[in-house]
């Protein structure tokens, strides 16, 4: 069954030519949901530019406009957000869509609000998984329900956890650990983070978490790699800004290769803190990538790679990237389904790896293939990158893109794509 919002659909024309141009990424959605939170729980006036205005960080701001702060947006990139260092209970539940981080991140301030929060998103995200977080906001003293283990979620915050220490699941999810570790600073007392095991999904997503607290006043101290201290020092409003998204980056150094060309992004591969970045030493070796690439500390770069795999030298197989099963879709199905597609053998699944029969003959050919995005916007995007090569690459519903980077056809257009079909 598809899982498609929209009826529009999107051929990819390729484009014959080197693309060759200057794109500016938009703001990491990730340290942009970050920013607007700790911003939104600081007292006084934050300005936070270079920032992503998306589907996701729409979300996010409007969660928090609903629980009292005051958030204005003078231009594009930059939002203006005033807090009292207190977030007030909403008059209604919170929609936030398909926005894992404004999920996972309110679901943990909601403690310190002193009334009732529901946190709720689309039948994408009410299949996402919650409960480690919801186990361990429990074990920190807070009232929490979600009968289904995914949203919604209904927090009876009393402002404050009634204990210092919680452990936490993070197989699943490193967002759950960052939702944990900027909601401590808030509370009354020191709190202890600890892992149950060191297995966690996208550690250098903590260390995104983790700075950004720190620039918004915070005492965090890694006192080993699986336990983290926070001091109750709250958050004090500053000026911050955010780096471009490197997630979004990849797509743009993964068509660079494939054409032969050069896309100027204005900012160097390693100047980004953000763990989608180790993407581009990996895209850098194509078409001879590795055999086996290990996606755990990558994982939303994986789409990326994956379709460029399918152009590689040699067979790729990626291991690590069992997280994708619950992200905005099952993502390691999308892959196989969409090169499938293709054409019939060029993906397979192996338990939670997928193995890319790669084959540099496919650039050139017309394969006409419907790519099913099931909404999800790095499911259209990076199948977008086959479409530059094969002929007949249709994209299901690519306003999804939207969510992370609405100019997204519009700057392949920049740089030379056309398309037929609806182009949002």
């Amino acid at each position: 069954m598809s899982m498609n919002t929209s009826d529009q659909k999107l051929t990819i024309l390729p484009p014959g030519h080197p693309l060759e141009g200057r794109v500016s990424p938009p703001g990491s959605k990730s340290i942009t949901n970050r920013a607007l939170l700790l911003a939104g729980l600081a007292r006084g006036t934050s300005r936070l530019t270079g920032a992503l205005k998306s589907d996701d960080t729409r979300y996010m701001a409007d969660a928090l406009r609903a629980m009292g702060v005051v958030i204005s947006e003078p231009d594009d990139t930059t939002f203006i957000v005033t807090g009292t260092g207190k977030l007030l209970a909403p008059e209604k539940p919170l929609f936030l869509g398909n926005a894992g981080t404004a999920t996972r991140f309110l679901t943990a301030a909601a403690a310190l609000v002193e009334g009732t929060v529901v946190v709720d998103g689309d039948p994408h995200m009410r299949k996402r998984p919650i409960a480690p977080l919801v186990t361990a906001l429990r074990s920190l003293g807070i009232r929490i329900e979600a009968e289904t283990g995914c949203p919604p979620v209904t927090i009876w915050g009393t402002g404050d956890f009634a204990s210092d220490h919680v452990t936490i699941d993070a197989g699943l999810s490193s967002q759950y650990v960052s939702a944990l570790l900027m909601a401590a600073a808030g509370g009354a007392r020191a709190v202890s983070i600890v892992l149950s095991g060191d297995e966690i999904g996208a550690r250098g997503y903590i260390d995104l978490t983790v700075a950004a607290m720190q620039a918004f006043g915070a005492a965090v101290t890694q006192v080993s790699p699986s336990v983290w201290q926070v001091a109750p020092t709250g958050y004090t409003a500053t000026d911050y800004v955010i780096e471009p998204d490197a997630s979004a980056a990849t797509y743009l150094w993964a068509a660079e290769v494939l054409t032969g060309g050069r896309i100027d992004l204005g900012v160097a591969a390693d100047s980004f803190s953000q763990p989608d970045a180790k993407a581009h030493a990996v895209i850098a070796s194509f078409p001879n990538m590795p055999a086996v690439i290990d996606g755990s500390q990558m994982q939303d770069a994986v789409p990326t790679l994956a379709v460029l795999a399918a152009f590689n030298e040699t067979p790729v197989r990626f291991v690590g990237i069992e997280n994708l099963r619950v992200k905005e879709c099952d993502r390691i199905r999308a892959l196989s389904t969409g090169l499938t597609n293709i054409r019939p053998g060029l993906a397979v699944e192996e338990g939670d790896d997928l193995l890319i029969a790669s084959d540099p003959a496919l650039a050139g050919q017309t394969l006409p293939a419907d790519i099913d995005t099931f909404a999800d916007h790095r499911i259209a995007m990076s199948f977008a990158l086959a479409g530059l090569k094969i002929g007949g690459i249709t994209i299901l519903d690519p306003a999804c893109v939207a969510k992370t980077y609405p100019r997204y056809w519009d700057e392949l257009a920049s740089l030379g794509v056309q398309f037929t079909g609806d182009r949002p």
